[in-house]
C-alpha cells in the first residue's frame, strides 16, 4: 500500500508551482523580446536558418557600402570629365579665334594666354582627388597626382589598371584616365595628315584632316600584306613648281605622280580624301599616316600656344595650325566622353545592382523571421493559458498547505 506522507505532498506541490513559474516567465520572456528562438537549445534548426539568413545580411550590408563607395568615385569621376568637357569646349572656341586671319600676333599671343589659364584647369580636373586621399584618374593607386607637368610635357605616374569593389558583381573604385588623357587616337581616328615642310611657318598651303571614303580600299591597302609595317606607312606629297603634285607610298611613286593641283579640290587614294588649300611652293611637303594612341590633350594645347605666340607666320601656316589643333582637340574630347559614357553606364549598373541587394535583403530578412520571429496571437494565448495555470496551481498548493495533522487537531 502506497503511503504519503505531509513533506512529500509538499515538495510535489512546490514542484510543479516552480515548473509553472518557469513556463509563464518564459511565455513572458517571450512576448518580451518577440523572438521565438532566443538560443539554440530553443529550436536547434531554426537557429541554424536564422544563423544562415543572419550571415546573408551581413554580406548584403557589406556589398551595400562596397557600392557606395564605388558610386561616389565615380560620381566625382563623371562631374570631373564634365568639367573637362566644358573646358575643351572652351579651348575650341579660343582656337576658332584664332584662326581669324584679322587678328594681329599679339591678339594671338593674348589668346594663348587664355589657353595656358584653360590647360591648367584641365591639368586640375585630370589631378582631382577623390575625398579619400586617392586620385581619380590614378589607375590602382597613387600617392602624388598622377599626372605630372614636367619640361617635356605632362606624363602619367599613376598604376596602369583599375581598383574594384570586393562584391558579386565587381564595380570600379577608381578609373585609369592615362588612355583618354594622353593617348587617344590621333588624326581622323584613321589616319592623320601632318605637314613636313622645311619652313612650316611660312607654308604657302595647308592641307585639312583628310576623310574615308571607301573602307575596303583603305584597308586592303593599309594592311598586310599590302603593306609590311602599316605603323610606318608613309604617304608623302611634294609639289613642283609647275602647279603639279606627286605622291608617294613608302617611297614608291604611286599613280597620283605630276597630276594638276587645284587648291580646294578633293585628292583621293586608296579610299582616303584631302584636300590642300593655297598656293604651295616646292618647299611645302605634306603626309599621310595611320592614326596611332598618342594623342595628348595637354601635348596639342603646349603645341597650339606655341604657334600662337610665334610671331609673322603665313595665312596658310596659321591655318594649318588651328586645324590640327581642332582636329586633336575633337580627339580628346571624343575619348573623354566615351569615358563619361562609361562611367554613366556604371553608374545605371550600380543603381540595378543596389536594387538586386535589397531585394536579396528582404528575403534573407524573411527567412530570419520565419525562422525565430513569434507569432504574437499563439504567443499572448499560451501566455494566459499559462498565467490561468500557474494562479490555479497557486491555490492548489494553499489548499494543500491546509491539510495537515496539526492543522486538523487544530480546528
Amino acid at each position: 500500500m502506497l503511503r504519503l506522507s505531509t513533506s512529500q505532498s509538499f515538495d510535489s506541490g512546490l514542484e510543479r508551482l516552480q515548473q509553472r513559474q518557469r513556463e509563464l516567465t518564459d511565455a513572458q520572456e517571450r512576448l518580451t523580446s518577440g523572438k521565438r528562438v532566443s538560443k539554440a537549445s530553443d529550436d536547434p534548426a531554426a537557429a541554424a536558418r536564422a544563423e544562415r539568413a543572419m550571415a546573408a545580411l551581413s554580406r548584403h550590408d557589406a556589398s551595400q557600402r562596397a557600392l557606395e563607395a564605388s558610386r561616389s568615385v565615380l560620381t566625382l569621376t563623371e562631374s570631373a570629365l564634365g568639367e573637362a568637357g566644358d573646358l575643351l569646349q572652351q579651348v575650341r572656341e579660343t582656337l576658332i579665334a584664332a584662326g581669324n586671319g584679322s587678328y594681329s600676333d599679339g591678339e594671338r599671343v593674348a589668346l594663348a594666354e587664355k589657353l595656358k589659364a584653360l590647360r591648367g584647369q584641365l591639368l586640375l580636373a585630370a589631378n582631382r582627388g577623390d575625398g579619400a586621399g586617392a586620385f581619380l584618374f590614378g589607375g590602382q593607386g597613387s600617392a602624388a597626382p598622377p599626372f605630372i607637368d614636367g619640361p617635356g610635357g605632362v606624363v602619367f605616374r599613376g598604376t596602369s589598371g583599375e581598383n574594384r569593389v570586393a562584391i558579386e558583381e565587381a564595380l570600379p573604385q577608381s578609373t585609369d584616365g592615362s588612355r583618354e588623357w594622353l593617348a587617344a587616337a590621333s588624326g581622323n581616328g584613321l589616319f592623320e595628315t601632318r605637314t613636313t615642310s622645311a619652313t612650316p611657318d611660312q607654308a604657302g598651303a595647308w592641307i585639312d584632316a583628310g576623310r574615308i571614303t571607301d573602307p575596303t580600299a583603305f584597308f586592303a591597302a593599309t594592311s598586310p600584306p599590302a603593306v609590311v609595317d602599316p605603323a610606318n606607312l608613309d604617304y608623302r606629297i611634294t609639289f613642283s613648281g609647275s602647279g603639279t603634285i606627286s605622291i608617294e607610298k613608302d617611297g614608291v611613286p604611286t599613280a597620283l605622280t605630276n597630276v594638276p593641283f587645284v587648291s580646294g579640290q578633293a585628292i583621293e587614294i586608296d579610299g582616303m580624301s584631302f584636300a590642300v588649300t593655297g598656293a604651295p611652293t616646292a618647299a611645302d611637303q605634306f603626309e599621310l599616316r595611320l592614326s596611332s594612341n598618342s594623342q595628348s590633350v595637354f601635348t596639342t594645347i603646349d603645341r597650339a600656344m606655341a604657334e600662337l605666340r610665334t610671331p609673322a607666320r603665313s595665312r596658310s601656316a596659321i591655318s594649318q595650325g588651328v586645324q590640327r589643333a581642332l582636329v586633336e582637340v575633337d580627339a580628346s574630347m571624343g575619348a573623354l566622353q566615351g569615358l563619361r559614357s562609361r562611367v554613366g553606364e556604371t553608374l545605371n549598373r550600380a543603381d540595378l545592382i543596389e536594387g538586386r541587394i535589397r531585394e536579396q535583403k528582404v528575403t534573407a530578412q524573411a527567412e530570419r523571421s520565419q525562422a525565430e520571429d513569434l507569432d504574437m496571437v499563439e504567443a499572448i494565448s499560451l501566455f494566459q493559458n499559462r498565467q490561468s495555470g500557474y494562479q490555479a496551481a497557486l491555490q492548489a498548493y494553499a489548499s494543500v498547505q491546509k491539510l495537515s495533522l496539526f492543522q486538523y487537531l487544530n480546528t
